[in-house]
């Protein structure tokens, strides 16, 4: 018998099987969650090299990422938007955008320089107006 903390299965156990993905002459876009720029342009940089071994043009692929952000003016302000989000701050400027405005526009810009040209944004805590706010003004300005 299988069993874990929601079911219990008797008889054989169900094969475990490795997630179906398209193969790359298919997809039509790239994307990465929560990893580094770098890590970023190392991937498309193998996505791209899969795509000329495939005789497809790498640029016929939109390439995307998507980062958790925490933005905010002052120390403090940054430091209670990690808290209310429920992630340490220091964890969430090394995996994800946080910082100041400024800060995240120039995360943004490695993103775009290792060839991200789309970016989803995960925002954990939508109660706080004013952080989106802050977003809206003083960030997607200058990213658009």
């Amino acid at each position: 018998m299988h069993a874990s903390m929601h079911f219990a299965l008797r008889g054989q156990r169900p094969p475990a099987h490795p997630p179906v993905r398209a193969p790359i002459s298919a997809r039509r876009s790239s994307s990465l969650a929560f990893v580094s720029p770098e890590q970023t342009g190392a991937a498309f940089g193998r996505v791209q090299d899969a795509c000329r071994d495939t005789g497809r043009d790498p640029a016929s692929l939109v390439y995307s990422a998507a980062q958790a952000m925490c933005c905010g003016r002052t120390g403090a302000e940054l430091a209670r938007r990690a808290a209310a989000a429920g992630r340490g701050l220091s964890e969430m400027q090394a995996n994800g955008l946080a910082g100041s405005p400024a800060q995240i526009v120039d995360k943004l810009g490695r993103f775009a320089a290792a060839g991200v040209s789309r970016v989803y944004l995960q925002i954990l805590d939508l109660h706080d107006l004013d952080h989106l706010e802050l977003i809206a003004s003083e960030i997607m300005p200058q990213v658009r």
